[in-house]
């Protein structure tokens, strides 16, 4: 097995740090939306509404655990670094974990977006059976 050297865990920073983000904006997002439908689920009490607000409770629990798997990435990937001068087996042991949790926290994201496209196909439907009654 060849040494691992400072590049290879190195090229991970700057994924984990754009995929952080665009977590982060992505929670913020939801949050905001959520605030939205709450305010508009104590008005009105639409099942609609309360599928929806369930809907959004998923997606932001598995933001934070996409969020989660990519820090923890992120630690295991800093402590590979940490590790090459002195065990260059553990510091491979390390990486290859790091990316096994960039790979579960890339997952997570895409199982998000698709309940996003069911969140909206309610929402679609909610407004194409109003307007056909």
């Amino acid at each position: 097995m060849d040494n691992l050297t400072y590049s290879i865990p190195g090229l991970l920073f700057p994924a984990i740090s754009l995929l952080m983000l665009a977590y982060t904006n992505r929670f913020f997002g939801l949050a905001k939306l959520s605030r939205q439908l709450l305010s508009e689920y104590e008005k009105s009490k639409s099942e609609i509404l309360e599928k929806q607000i369930h809907n959004l409770r998923f997606r932001i629990s598995l933001i934070l655990y996409a969020q989660s798997a990519g820090i923890f990435s992120l630690i295991l990937c800093t402590c590979s670094m940490g590790m090459i001068p002195f065990y260059n087996i553990v510091a491979w042991v390390l990486f290859a974990t790091s990316l096994l949790f960039m790979v579960i926290s890339l997952i997570l994201a895409l199982i998000e977006i698709h309940l996003s496209v069911i969140a909206l196909d309610i929402e679609r439907n909610s407004i194409l059976n109003s307007v056909s009654k």
